[in-house]
């Protein structure tokens, strides 16, 4: 009897929370492969929601290897070697597009070049964050999005009726908005409360700001998915969708996380 969509839902996350641990647990040049595989396979989802087709597999490809090059650069040359591989990908982007214009101006599109660097921006710019936090603290930023998103789905399926912003996204509601950042709080809390060094109230504000960060994560990428027409990043996650579906929120809390710790000291 083939698993329902519920079951799938349940059984991915666990796989995946699984292949995360062992990451971490290894450490090193597990993550960064971790980080690879993640940036890889929402470049290609990015890409392709904007461009579908096989005769885009160029571009798609394009992007994987620019944000490989991000990644790499970030965490082998630190933060100014990952301004300098964005600076570099903008002149690749540029350089191709003009070799591409000066060939058949009728078939040089910017806007693949307009997608790509929106790319760079959206994956491999965020996900470097990871690569300056402690195992501790990817931990929390990881368990802080999955709360929000569990909780927000359970709360919102259950009790809610009135839609927060359905131009945006149809489907959310004010009890998953509520619900998710109960519990997004609720559990910052308490892993702070339990492995770090900041006082209580740190913890319940780190809560609510990861939470606005993760929500606005699933907004942005709900905006998107709308206006390109898709109901899913993918195909990738059974139950889930694409991957780029269930990291939307992790996306843009981990730049929230970083602000956060570079003005109040959390861990010891």
């Amino acid at each position: 009897m083939p698993a329902s969509s519920h079951q799938q839902r349940i059984l991915t996350a666990i796989l995946a929370v699984g292949l995360v641990a062992l990451a971490l647990w290894q450490g090193g040049v597990f993550v960064l492969a971790v980080l690879m595989a993640v940036c890889a396979l929402g470049q290609w989802e990015f890409t392709a929601m904007f461009r579908p087709g096989a005769q885009h597999k160029a571009l798609r490809i394009t992007g994987v290897a620019l944000g490989a090059a991000m990644l790499l650069a970030a965490k082998f040359g630190g933060a100014p070697a990952s301004l300098w591989a964005l600076a570099g990908a903008f002149w690749f982007l540029a350089l191709r597009y003009l070799m591409r214009y000066s060939a058949r101006q009728q078939d040089a599109d910017f806007t693949d070049e307009l997608v790509l660097m929106a790319g760079m921006f959206y994956l491999p710019l965020m996900l470097q964050f990871c690569l300056a936090l402690s195992t501790l603290e990817i931990i929390l930023v990881l368990l802080s999005t999955a709360m929000s998103d569990t909780a927000a789905y359970y709360s919102g399926t259950f009790f809610g009726k009135t839609k927060i912003w359905p131009q945006v996204s149809p489907k959310k509601s004010w009890a998953g908005s509520i619900g998710g950042f109960a519990g997004c709080v609720a559990a910052v809390t308490v892993y702070g409360a339990m492995l770090g060094d900041a006082p209580l109230p740190m913890w319940l504000l780190l809560g609510a700001v990861l939470n606005v960060g993760a929500q606005m994560g699933d907004f942005f990428e709900s905006a998107l998915k709308r206006r390109l027409s898709v109901k899913d990043s993918g195909t990738l996650l059974p139950g889930h969708g694409g991957l780029l579906d269930r990291i939307d929120s992790l996306l843009l809390a981990l730049p929230c996380y970083a602000l956060f710790k570079q003005a109040i000291p959390l861990f010891p």
